[in-house]
């Protein structure tokens, strides 16, 4: 369940997005500041909302792991994770730098210590070398096919680089899986897990959610690596 509050004439507004087993009664929130008049990365989409919901059901996977999210925009997710007792990086690419400091804001907010880092996909430097995540999260950065190659070698080699780690991605299932297995392939991965995100969601958030989302965990080959 999320609330909304508008704040000042640019459009900006607050929302907060509560976790818990009982709705009633949620174990925290999370405030996010979006600009509904901006870019993407200033707005919190539906796969990010699902995403963030696994992460708190999953909690206890999270508690003391390194979590990188990529293309975080309002971070979602990666604050959860964050609010769960991980150690979080959150990065979106180095050119959006109204999109990264709106992360420091939010995790100014939320009173939280994350790390924020530029990181554009398919950029080798020193934002990707350093990085050795258990955890890389993705909502909903399947969107433009133009990056999908630059996203699944950062991907990639981030799973190769922390040995046993996973990469969790949810996404709008647009035109089937099938575009998705290519690239697993393509870059020596695998799905282990493809969910429906209906067959997690709470009835409060699933009712505000359309369209065919899924979460997918994808993780090395390791007959092919």
């Amino acid at each position: 369940m999320s609330e909304m509050e508008g704040s000042g004439s640019e459009m900006m507004t607050i929302s907060r997005h509560h976790f818990g087993d009982d709705p009633d009664q949620p174990d925290f929130s999370v405030s996010i500041s979006e600009n509904i008049k901006e870019e993407y990365g200033l707005f919190v989409w539906p796969c990010s909302v699902v995403l963030a919901e696994y992460v708190w059901q999953q909690r206890l996977r999270f508690a003391g792991a390194a979590v990188v999210e990529l293309g975080a925009g309002t971070s979602l997710p990666g604050l959860v994770a964050a609010k769960v007792g991980a150690d979080v990086t959150l990065t979106d690419e180095s050119s959006r730098l109204e999109v990264l400091s709106n992360m420091r804001s939010v995790i100014e907010l939320n009173k939280l210590q994350c790390n924020v880092v530029g990181l554009t996909w398919g950029v080798w430097d020193a934002s990707v070398f350093s990085l050795q995540p258990k955890f890389i999260l993705g909502a909903d950065v399947l969107y433009d096919a133009k990056a999908f190659d630059d996203l699944f070698a950062t991907v990639a080699y981030l799973l190769q680089n922390s040995p046993g780690s996973v990469f969790i991605t949810t996404y709008h299932n647009r035109s089937g899986h099938h575009l998705i297995e290519f690239l697993m392939v393509k870059w020596g991965l695998k799905c282990t897990s493809l969910l429906d995100a209906f067959s997690f969601m709470p009835p409060c958030k699933s009712s505000g959610l359309s369209g065919n989302l899924q979460l997918a965990e994808i993780v090395l080959d390791s007959e092919r690596s």
